[in-house]
């Protein structure tokens, strides 16, 4: 298995149009990295550059310390695997499994010993003797990483691999990923999806892509993290929004007070405070006050963060969901308030958080990490 270390990597497509620019990551032997941002941010893009599938057009890219620019795909001992699951159809489970250690002309044994390891990881040994068209979209899929795996590479790539399944085999194969990983703890995967719910499950660490502020078609690392480091501690506005579903409420406010924990009068009216320190020089600084929709709740004695009346209310059981009627040129606000929560819709809710759970931006990026 392997460190991978990008340094500076970019790409650019006809010498003018760059879509990726300093991408510098380390990524160590046995992480799983999840590449998530906005469609079109070159998540894909920059796992084929890995993987050997497109030129990288500036900067390096090492493999156990060895640049692996100019190394063709095969020889970066690397295995992909796609979206589209890419099985020959005419071919059993087993052919297909076998195919890449056939070409590389390994005897029978060590065939058979790969296959069978294989397939015993993923439950696939009861259909090895079948065709893809007789397996489901969750097995197919099982197939092509056990391509992968009996190759022992020394990196993975999953490119969206669940995006072609039902919401039903999305959750079992992320499940049995998650616990194939667990058999493999050496092994080192980036996997690229647009789905939260798999890089907050899966990720070892979370590398966020952004739009670079001085050009829209540029991309760049946002930051990097835990799954819950980026959901506790995002450090802008941006990453603060894309992780989590329902999205971080942004509000408006001035800070008034200043300290170990910090003072808002929010514009709304009400007040805020935050466990981010601050120093007497921000003393009348505008921020957006973030809170999740998860993190609100009800006020019980008449203080409040943000007080609206309800647009809409979703109950769903466990959670109801608050839609608030928006108010000026903010965002229109969210809440998700434990349990049920009957005949709100269209009453005046006050609704406050704990400190710690107060996140305060300034010019876009978290005052934590000035």
């Amino acid at each position: 298995m392997a460190n991978l270390k990008l340094t500076d990597v970019g790409k650019t497509y006809g010498g003018t149009v760059e879509v990726l620019k300093d991408i510098n990551l380390d990524i160590k032997q046995g992480e799983l990295i999840v590449f998530v941002g906005p469609s079109g941010c070159g998540k894909s893009t920059l796992l084929r550059m890995i993987a050997g599938l497109e030129k990288i057009t500036g900067g390096t890219l090492e493999i156990d310390g060895q640049v692996v620019n100019d190394v063709p795909p095969s020889q970066r001992g690397i295995a992909m695997v796609f979206q589209s699951y890419a099985l020959y159809p005419h071919m059993t489970v087993r052919d297909n499994m076998s195919f890449a250690l056939k070409l590389a002309k390994k005897s029978q044994a060590e065939i058979d010993a790969a296959v069978g390891a294989a397939a015993e990881k993923l439950q696939l040994t009861e259909y090895l003797d079948r065709l893809p068209k007789a397996l489901s979209g969750g097995q197919r899929q099982r197939v092509a990483i056990g391509r992968s795996i009996v190759r022992d590479p020394k990196v993975y790539l999953f490119d969206e691999p669940l995006s072609n399944l039902d919401a039903a085999l999305r959750v079992a194969t992320r499940i049995e990923i998650a616990q194939l990983k667990e058999q493999m703890p050496d092994s080192t995967m980036i996997y690229v999806t647009h789905d939260q719910v798999e890089a907050m499950t899966l990720a070892s660490r979370i590398v966020v892509l952004d739009a670079l502020k001085d050009n829209g078609h540029k991309y760049s690392i946002a930051q990097v993290g835990s799954p819950l480091e980026l959901y506790e501690r995002p450090n802008g506005e941006f990453v603060a929004r894309f992780i989590g579903s329902p999205a971080m409420n942004l509000m408006p406010g001035e800070v008034v007070g200043t300290g170990a924990q910090t003072r808002v009068r929010m514009e709304g009216g009400g007040e805020a405070l935050s466990d981010y320190p601050t120093t007497d020089a921000d003393m009348g600084l505008k921020v957006n006050v973030g809170v999740r929709p998860e993190d609100f709740v009800e006020s019980g004695d008449g203080s409040f963060i943000y007080q609206a009346k309800v647009d809409i209310a979703e109950a769903l059981g466990e959670v109801t969901l608050l839609y608030f009627e928006k108010q000026g040129d903010a965002d229109p606000v969210i809440g998700k308030l434990a349990g049920i929560h009957k005949d709100v819709r269209g009453k005046v809710v006050n609704l406050t958080a704990v400190p710690a759970k107060v996140h305060l931006f300034a010019n876009g990026q978290s005052l934590l990490y000035r």
